[in-house]
């Protein structure tokens, strides 16, 4: 008889460390990983002209329900935690997601002036829509009406402060064992990655783990950019009242 596998699904906007903490996650020897699975569905439904539009169409399901009985399905491989990557603009009005309760998931977050800077080096133009936390705020509400009580949030700035201490907290509140292998991984692309991975993932690709360090000043923002920023902050700072947060080492 087999047993379902502990789904864990990771909701953050663009312009986090998301594919870091997928690989930490995919280092894991128990686990298997799937990376914006909602990607082609969200790409067929908006029309919009991302870099490799075609190729992520291609890739993936276009239809949202088909993608949701592959989350709610057997994980790859067998292994007994699937790890889902998921952006949450991805989740358009429409799309279901009374599956979510078959997962535990999990709310990455990220200060919005640090998000909509980094965003600004990939993009001309960006909208509040775009890094997904005012989504993020809705799925969160929704999840915590479900569970009777806040659901699971980390903070990315806690990972990057200290990596084995917020890791540490953050598989203690899903119920799993931590494991060192979180910490680094080879250097180098995974096939669990996106096909879009080319354009998206050099740095992560350069990568071999994380490493603790300071944050950084905030960025200088534009008068334009620096509005969407304010009007994230909100949703944000509301999430933010509800991270885990590791003993520092």
């Amino acid at each position: 008889m087999s047993t379902a596998p502990l789904r864990i699904a990771m909701w953050s906007g663009p312009r986090n460390i998301s594919t870091a903490m997928m690989r930490s996650f995919g280092n894991r020897i128990d686990a298997a990983v799937i990376d914006e699975p909602f990607y082609a569905s969200y790409l067929a439904a908006t029309g919009l002209n991302h870099p490799m539009r075609e190729e992520v169409l291609r890739s993936q399901p276009t239809d949202w329900r088909k993608v949701v009985a592959m989350l709610t399905g057997p994980s790859p491989h067998g292994a007994p935690i699937f790890y889902q990557k998921h952006m949450t603009h991805h989740m358009l009005p429409g799309m279901g997601t009374e599956w979510m309760a078959a997962c535990c998931n999990v709310f990455l977050i990220r200060r919005p002036d640090e998000v909509v800077a980094s965003y600004m080096d990939k993009h001309d133009e960006i909208a509040l829509t775009d890094i997904g936390v005012v989504r993020q705020a809705e799925l969160f509400d929704q999840e915590a009406s479900r569970l009777g009580r806040a659901p699971i949030v980390i903070d990315a700035a806690d990972v990057s402060a200290a990596p084995r201490a917020t890791l540490q907290a953050l598989c203690s509140a899903i119920g799993i064992a931590f494991s060192e292998k979180m910490l680094h991984w080879p250097k180098g692309p995974r096939a669990s990655d996106g096909v879009w991975a080319p354009v998206w993932y050099g740095q992560v690709e350069q990568s071999t783990g994380f490493v603790a360090k300071v944050r950084s000043a905030p960025p200088v923002l534009s008068d334009q950019i620096a509005s969407i920023a304010d009007a994230a902050r909100p949703y944000y700072e509301r999430l933010s009242c509800w991270k885990i947060v590791g003993a520092l080492q």
